[in-house]
């Protein structure tokens, strides 16, 4: 059996989020180097804070300072920091319950190794060299033998406020697209389109999924279909893309190659936007050396009926 394919895959995008008053209070305390925790109806202060009380939903709106020391609660030790966590060295992920605040903050301790970690210890934060409102303005936590820190009665006004964040989310994982994927992109690099067919009711999937999703069986006879096909339906995309030299106007369309019964993805082009049409015949466009067709083009013969392909829409 060939080898299944796989590669590295990396899934990124910055949130941008606005803050309600209550978010915003919190980072810009901490660009400032000061804690804020929010006091519910029942008194129990919570660090982080929210703005609804999660016991009552009860609108929150008292802020109130609590000390950069306080205890860990439990922990846990990170031998080896991953790209983007606040310590490039090995590290325990800690919720630390700050004093005067009655919930617990998960942040980094910076020590030495788990056996100088326990539940019970007194830590302090490390505050960033630089702030910006953000979490990471806590640079981290790291032991503390001395006094307790007095908070200085902040009311959490500030002239500046935080009124939004933008974060980074990022996701690198190992992709693989199964066996019979990896055998539809192995045809693709020979010019060749190749489904599979359900056992039971003889449909040809492309690209194939290794199992049949109406009969639940699984796939394994292969098919090789198109090149051409029939545009099923279609959308004028308007909008540019960032990192995809493509000039707008152009028509992406579902495209049911000769020979299958489930309608791919394709674009269209060697002709104007405006003159795509369902039940277009088409043939794929390659570039040298690519894996895939660069797009779909008119073949010149007729429109195939509507009947043909009214049940891949």
């Amino acid at each position: 059996m060939p080898e299944v394919l796989k590669a590295p895959l990396v899934v990124e995008f910055p949130f941008t989020r606005s803050l309600g008053p209550v978010q915003s209070a919190f980072l810009t305390g901490l660009r400032e180097g000061v804690v804020l925790g929010v006091r519910t109806g029942d008194g129990r202060v919570l660090v982080p804070p929210v703005e609804y009380d999660p016991v009552t939903a009860e609108e929150l709106r008292e802020l109130v300072e609590v000390a950069p020391t306080g205890t860990v609660t439990t922990w846990a030790w990170n031998p080896a920091p991953r790209r983007g966590q606040p310590l490039a060295t090995p590290f325990a992920w800690v919720l630390v319950r700050l004093d005067g605040a009655d919930t617990a903050l998960l942040h980094a301790l910076d020590a030495p190794g788990p056996a100088a970690v326990h539940t019970g210890m007194r830590v302090r934060v490390r505050w960033a060299a630089e702030r910006t409102g953000a979490v990471t303005d806590i640079a981290c936590f790291e032991p503390h033998s001395g006094h307790r820190a007095e908070p200085t009665g902040h009311t959490g006004e500030f002239g500046d406020p935080v009124t939004g964040i933008v974060a980074a989310a990022r996701l690198d994982y190992t992709y693989s697209p199964g066996r019979a994927q990896t055998a539809y992109i192995n045809a693709l690099s020979g010019r060749r389109t190749v489904g599979e067919r359900c056992p039971a009711c003889r449909k040809v999937y492309v690209p194939p999924r290794g199992a049949c999703p109406t009969c639940g069986l699984a796939t394994s006879e292969q098919v090789e279909v198109g090149p051409r096909g029939t545009v099923t339906t279609y959308c004028i995309v308007n909008i540019k893309a960032k990192n995809l030299d493509i000039d707008v106007p152009y028509v992406y369309a579902h495209i049911a190659l000769d020979g299958a019964d489930l309608a791919l993805h394709g674009r269209i082009g060697g002709i104007p936007y405006d003159e795509v049409r369902m039940g277009l015949r088409v043939e794929p466009v390659w570039t040298e050396g690519a894996r895939y067709p660069d797009h779909y083009r008119p073949t010149g013969e007729p429109d195939a009926d509507y009947d043909t392909y009214k049940e891949l829409l």
